[in-house]
């Protein structure tokens, strides 16, 4: 008999069993304490679960454990909220908790026996892991200003809301080929880095100030890497049907034989952009409006942090960074007693693993921004510690090759060591396999999870990636430089390159990595 390939593994699982339909057999799981079926492991995907990584486990434990993510809306925590979500942390995820680069938050060290406590516990605060992950349109994306930003184009917050809606729960749309990420921006800054997404609205204005919504298509990461095609615009009430419409023909159309080439992107690589086009008009009923491309705020700019006023009266908001994406289960408690304290109205995590505080009253402005920095998170970052990502890494992901989110710090504190007065724009990834997790493609430099050799022997480190780069049509991705690094050496090898760009001088750290890998 012919070995089943894993693409027709997951299409057979999905086809026997709706992944929506999981929850009943979590349920069943926890309270028989029966071994899991391997299937409907697979199938725990569409309810944010992953098995994780036994790297960190005693060798006599042979418990399962889960990575668990939550799926945030607009990537919002009231202090409620966050209350809610560090008990969950404290007493079943061993303290853990990390912002994604989708605005959500993610556990470990779940066991399916507590499942059930805490969904409820999730469910009390209006929180859902429902399509955190699996082969369906994941958390839609946007700016953590959406509403309050006096320098937005455009208040997007009904749009990303009703598409969310469009979604969830929705069995027409909870197979797809794979996974499928939408972006919503009406952000100046355009940070949610629509060129990347597999479907993205950009707000716009026209020359007669008409609000308008650039489409991008294709976009994506990991090992099929593409930046999107914009192929026009559109009126925003005509987003949620585009954003259905386009679905529809991923799921209809999309690579379902081979995994490796299921994305949006390849369909359209496939077709070609023009035809693709005429598929979604027709299926539309209208054609999308053209006309010239829209510029787009270079990605080193793309950033919120900060005290700044508000659209709310006698209101600001707070940017802060968080050291890649750790903020751990204690923080979330403090950071719900801080925001309940000092009357701010909730925290929105941001697509570089980093959050805002929202609806600070302009009195506790300065305060709370205190009190945040004591925990660690700074509103006024270094250059380093601002713009650097981390995926979950060799502790607990099965796919990494090498740890990430402990090397991400010690990079950074090395850096702001050495360098206290650098002030130029730098963005750092620190990505534990070839899937890009963490963006390592279009930073300045990434770090990507290799085996390398030290002393004859072969030891997980990372090779690094030069010069990645958006900005609209001037995008373009990191090319990998010949350069392995162990972990240990990594802090010191990115000094060096620091060192030897200082020391020319007369160009940016950007052209300087550009020359590296020309």
């Amino acid at each position: 008999m012919k070995k089943e390939s894993k693409a027709a593994r997951v299409e057979r699982i999905k086809r026997e069993k709706d992944g929506l339909k999981v929850l009943d057999d979590i349920y069943r799981y926890a309270e028989s304490g029966a071994e899991v079926d391997p299937e409907d492991i697979d199938r725990f995907k569409w309810y944010g679960l992953y098995t994780q990584n036994r790297s960190l486990q005693d060798d006599d434990d042979t418990t399962q454990y889960f990575m668990l993510r939550v799926k945030l809306e607009q990537g919002e925590l009231t202090p409620k909220q966050l209350k809610a979500m560090g008990t969950v942390s404290v007493r079943y995820a061993r303290s853990s908790a990390d912002i994604t680069t989708r605005q959500d938050i993610q556990f470990h060290w779940i066991q399916i026996k507590d499942l059930p406590e805490i969904f409820a516990q999730l469910d009390a605060v209006g929180l859902s892991t429902q399509l955190a992950a699996g082969d369906c349109v994941r958390n839609v994306i946007c700016c953590p200003l959406n509403g309050i930003d006096t320098a937005q184009i455009a208040d997007m917050t009904k749009i990303v809301h009703h598409i969310n809606r469009e979604f969830q729960n929705n069995a027409a749309f909870s197979n797809l080929p794979r996974k499928f990420k939408i972006g919503v921006c009406g952000c100046s800054k355009h940070c949610i880095s629509h060129e990347i997404q597999d479907l993205s609205f950009t707000a716009h204005k026209t020359a007669h100030k008409e609000l308008l919504l650039s489409v991008g298509v294709g976009g994506g990461l990991g090992s099929s890497r593409r930046i999107a095609d914009h192929i026009g615009y559109i009126h925003p009430h005509q987003a949620v049907n585009v954003a259905k419409a386009v679905t529809e023909l991923f799921r209809d159309h999309g690579n379902r034989d081979n995994r490796s080439k299921a994305r949006l992107g390849h369909l359209i690589v496939q077709w070609g952009t023009a035809k693709f086009l005429s598929e979604l008009e027709t299926k539309l009923g209208f054609r999308l409006i053209q006309h010239e491309t829209p510029l787009f705020t270079p990605y080193a700019q793309r950033t919120h942090f900060g005290i700044h006023p508000s659209t709310t009266e006698n209101k600001s908001y707070i940017g802060c960074a968080v050291n890649s994406g750790y903020i751990g289960g204690k923080a979330l408690l403090e950071l719900s007693h801080i925001l309940h304290v000092n009357s701010a109205r909730a925290i929105r995590a941001t697509p570089t693993q980093n959050f805002v505080v929202i609806g600070v009253p302009d009195e506790r402005t300065l305060p709370l921004a205190s009190a945040l920095e004591e925990m660690g998170f700074s509103a006024f970052p270094s250059v380093f510690k601002a713009r650097t990502l981390a995926c979950t890494g060799l502790n607990f992901c099965k796919f990494a090759i090498s740890e990430t989110k402990s090397l991400a710090q010690n990079i950074v504190n090395h850096l702001q060591q050495e360098f206290p007065n650098f002030s130029e724009p730098l963005s750092i990834s620190v990505n534990g396999c070839p899937n890009a997790c963490a963006h390592p493609y279009i930073v300045d430099i990434g770090l990507l999870g290799c085996i390398v050799k030290e002393n004859d022997r072969r030891i997980s480190g990372f090779e690094l990636i030069f010069y990645g780069h958006l900005e609209g049509k001037k995008s373009h991705f990191g090319i990998k430089s010949g350069i392995k690094v162990t972990p240990q050496s990594a802090p010191y090898v990115i000094a060096d390159l620091i060192r030897e760009y200082q020391s020319h001088g007369n160009y940016t750290f950007k052209s300087f990595l550009q020359q590296k890998v020309s």
